[in-house]
């Protein structure tokens, strides 16, 4: 009968321990991949959000700014003193802000020329209407267009969500033009009151496509707010911004009224007129604040979320380091203890005796033997025959 010989353990080669380890190094690469990705969307995220932040500071000293000028060309059209002291103090406020955070937002130049503008408005008197409501206006516009700088610089035109994109759309261009033209508004009234009468029918023209200007941003401005409020999930928005929001539309509405000259004389009413812009300008100085806080809070709120999502992807990643990392330590745990039992089994085989007992079939060495091999003689017995024997 023949006896199989015992089986050799087969050792494995060096790609197939080294195998294991490579699919996990494959597998860490896009998992460090994705991570790194996720991390660097939600970092430029978060730097966007508080860049935002900054344009809304921005934004509030020049609301400041754009209130004082307002005042200061009524009083200047209308023959009264200019309060130098209110628009000096925004003026200074608007430069501590410029100075503070203007090299970021890139609005240092067209400051400093509002800036200039605002001193040379200093010297003009009041003698000239016209001539003062030609000035203001020049600065007004320059002040709108920094408006418009600090928004782009700051990325607030390019915030991603819905209720905070139409709040600094309101605060940052809709309103300071709806202020600026309803002011201008009611000093072209008041102007074209005192014009000859020759110069009436073009005055009223003027007086038309000024009141077109100033409730153009002003209707803008509701339906921005209106969609702010309906697609935002505060639920402090909505209370917060339509009480001075319904306060504005009524001036506003008033505004336009008493612009749009009487039937009967053909003629605006300048005193209900000027009444009217005052109103309006009280109203939207009211809403101007709001706008913005409710504008910062949506953007800090924003941070926030961005910070808890940092600190979710950095756990992340190290939880799955970790786990790649326990899972390799026991590959090369186990190919170290494989190595280790190789190592004896080939120390055992190589004693003196494992070529003995490496055969199962074969007796130890120095042992009797019981059996005879086959096919061999037995020897003869060499005992004598007893004198008895035969008889047996």
């Amino acid at each position: 009968m023949t006896v199989p010989a015992p089986r050799a353990r087969r050792r494995p080669s060096t790609m197939g321990r080294l195998l294991p380890l490579l699919l996990i190094g494959a597998l860490l690469a896009p998992v460090g991949l994705l991570v790194t990705s996720a991390w660097r969307q939600t970092s430029d995220d978060r730097t966007l959000a508080a860049r935002e932040r900054l344009g809304v500071q921005y934004l509030a000293a020049l609301a400041g700014v754009t209130d004082a000028l307002v005042e200061a060309e009524s009083a200047a059209v209308n023959g009264r003193p200019v309060a130098r002291e209110a628009l000096d103090r925004a003026v200074e406020e608007a430069a501590a802000v410029d100075a503070r955070i203007g090299v970021e937002l890139l609005s240092q130049e067209r400051w400093a020329g509002v800036r200039a503008k605002l001193e040379a408005l200093r010297g003009r008197g009041t003698a000239d209407p016209e001539a003062a409501y030609t000035a203001y206006g020049e600065v007004s516009d320059l002040l709108l267009a920094l408006h418009r700088k600090v928004r782009e610089s700051s990325g607030l035109v390019r915030d991603p969500v819905a209720d905070s994109f139409f709040l600094q759309d309101s605060a940052g261009q809709e309103l300071p033009e709806a202020v600026v033209a309803a002011g201008r508004l009611a000093d072209l009234g008041a102007l074209v009151a005192r014009r000859p009468a020759a110069e009436q029918p073009r005055g009223l023209m003027e007086l038309s496509g000024l009141r077109v200007a100033a409730l153009a941003p002003a209707g803008d401005l509701v339906d921005n707010l209106r969609a702010a409020v309906d697609g935002s999930e505060s639920t402090d928005l909505g209370a917060n911004v339509l009480t001075p929001l319904d306060t504005y539309q009524r001036s506003v509405e008033a505004l336009a009224a008493y612009s749009i000259p009487a039937k009967d004389t053909g003629v605006v009413d300048q005193a209900q007129l000027a009444a009217a812009g005052l109103n309006t300008h009280r109203a939207a100085r009211q809403l101007q604040p709001v706008i913005l806080a409710e504008l910062d809070a949506l953007l800090v709120e924003r941070i926030d979320e961005l910070d808890r999502d940092r600190w979710l992807i950095t756990g992340a990643g190290v939880v799955a380091v970790l786990m790649l990392g326990w899972l390799a330590a026991l590959l090369v745990n186990a190919a170290a203890r494989a190595r280790r039992r190789a190592a004896r089994a080939a120390s055992h085989t190589d004693s003196p005796d494992s070529a003995v007992r490496a055969d199962p079939w074969q007796p130890p060495v120095g042992e009797p033997r019981g059996l005879q091999p086959a096919g061999a003689v037995r020897e003869p017995e060499t005992a004598q025959w007893g004198a008895f024997d035969a008889a047996r």
